[in-house]
């Protein structure tokens, strides 16, 4: 299993020098006026920490706006879903010798089986970001319709992501394999929770809520 090893390693040290590349500078955005709207509406997610962290780089563009903020938050989750299926993609390569690597057929099968599951996920991703774009104004008709399209879609993205980290459970699988796919697709999968509940806040304020505008 040494190849596969150097390959988890060398892959997440990429992904880590990346995303620290990638990031907004923390001090620039924690600092902007409107990073407490983010900060509030994260509240209501299951990962508020991680919410706050990842949009708040968003803040200019998101100022008041729950649309907005679910943009966001729906291009953040598209962005990681898709270099998730990059770096099982190439896990998948590195499995075409499986019996000289000497992976399992359980392993390959599980691989091959997340590739699907997580290509799946950001094609429902990409629609939901699309769609949330057609909704037209609060009340307009086709509002709660294209809504609940994104709600559908994303909720089902995030079943394919479980569905995923379900593959690679229990017994019969490397765990140093299992360690890496679960770290890629569970950070996927958490930021699609987040996205799934700022959205459902769209819902909320359409039927009354109060706190910012759509």
């Amino acid at each position: 299993m040494e190849p596969l090893r150097c390959l988890l390693l060398l892959s997440a040290l990429l992904a880590t020098l990346l995303s620290v590349s990638a990031s907004p500078s923390p001090s620039a955005s924690r600092s902007h006026p409107d990073v407490s709207f983010i900060r509030s509406n994260c509240r209501c997610t299951q990962y508020p920490a991680l919410c706050e962290r990842s949009l708040s780089g968003f803040a200019g563009t998101i100022r008041h706006s729950r649309r907005q903020l679910a943009h966001a938050a729906l291009a953040v989750s598209l962005d990681r879903a898709r270099s998730a299926s990059t770096f099982v993609g190439r896990l998948a390569a590195s499995m075409g010798g499986s019996a000289k690597r000497g992976f399992r057929s359980r392993e390959a099968g599980a691989v091959r089986d997340c590739i699907e599951n997580v290509a799946d996920s950001v094609d429902r991703l990409r629609r939901s970001a699309a769609e949330l774009g057609r909704m037209g104004r609060a009340r307009s008709p086709g509002f709660a319709w294209h809504l609940s399209n994104v709600q559908t879609w994303v909720s089902a993205a995030l079943t394919d992501e479980t569905t995923c980290l379900d593959g690679f459970s229990g017994h019969g699988v490397d765990p140093v394999l299992r360690a890496a796919i679960r770290r890629r697709i569970l950070g996927v999968a958490q930021v699609t929770s987040n996205a799934l509940a700022l959205i459902n806040r769209i819902g909320v304020r359409h039927r009354g809520g109060t706190g910012g505008t759509l």
